[in-house]
């Protein structure tokens, strides 16, 4: 069976890695959820009949309800192929600059601001979503004279996948989205990264994520735990995040980062994957 497969490139996406996630899903669950969904690569993989995904990105989430509809899906897709033909540096900043205007900008529609996100994702440098504290996108050009924002196939695989399962959206705080999960259901914590020197990117919105969310989100995955659930959550392998789970089981993997402005910094890092049920299982990297 065909899948979709991620339709926007997100920081810390886990399309290569998802072998090994694929490896520490659960074989049986009832719900999932997913509040850090960012570009929902192990979304699309497991393609659950039922799902909760969560982004506080509130674009992001634009842009998942804004394709699981009809309308929605065309007039974005329309919107995207004039954008493609417009297309230049002159335009890129033009698009991007939309939300500096804070009225013009409330008055896009759903799928003109679904198309504006996805575009400036496909133009702006190196793929990378990042907005300064006023909530303005404010990443570069990415100087490339052609793009092709979507691939038609992917996105009519994804817009029938949202048609066809209930899949609940919500753009709201981790802790929220997760309020109704039971017994039997499954989540997978994707936050942004934790690091020693604090240098991680996560300027995904104006807020960041910083020690003490992280420490927020590990009371938040032992009350998942102790309630039932099968809970499970990547990270960087670093001494705050082996301190906040090492009541859990912590698979320590290699996976390679390529989203930073400064090339040095790109590279193979060493993740976890940490779950609260045992897996037998050993990666060889």
């Amino acid at each position: 069976m065909l899948k979709a497969k991620p339709f926007v490139k997100w920081a810390g996406g886990k399309r290569q890695i998802i072998d090994k996630l694929l490896k520490l899903v659960p074989v049986e669950y009832n719900t999932y959820y997913e509040p850090f969904v960012g570009g929902g690569a192990l979304l699309f993989e497991l393609s659950p009949k039922c799902a909760v995904i969560n982004d506080s990105n509130k674009e992001l989430m634009n842009v998942y309800k804004t394709i699981s509809t009809d309308k929605g899906y065309e007039e974005t897709l329309k919107i995207l192929n004039n954008y493609e033909k417009k297309h230049d540096e002159a335009f890129y900043y033009k698009i991007r600059n939309i939300d500096k205007d804070k009225v013009k900008f409330s008055k896009l529609n759903d799928y003109e601001r679904a198309a504006r996100t996805i575009y400036l994702n496909k133009a702006c440098f190196n793929g990378l979503y990042r907005v300064n504290s006023k909530g303005e996108f404010n990443v570069p050009f990415n100087k490339k004279l052609k793009i092709n924002t979507y691939d038609g196939q992917n996105m009519t695989l994804a817009y029938v996948y949202f048609q066809t399962n209930k899949i609940t959206m919500l753009s709201t705080d981790f802790e929220e989205a997760v309020k109704d999960a039971k017994k039997g259901d499954f989540i997978y914590f994707d936050p942004p990264y934790d690091s020693e020197n604090d240098n991680t990117f996560n300027s995904y919105t104006e807020d960041g994520f910083g020690k003490e969310e992280q420490r927020r989100l590990a009371k938040v995955y032992k009350e998942l735990s102790d309630r039932g659930c099968y809970v499970m959550l990547s990270n960087h392998n670093t001494t705050l995040i082996n301190e906040l789970y090492k009541d859990y089981n912590i698979h320590v993997i290699n996976a390679k980062r390529n989203i930073n402005s400064k090339g040095e910094k790109r590279g193979n890092v060493e993740e976890v994957i940490i779950t609260n049920y045992e897996v037998d299982i050993e990666f060889e990297d």
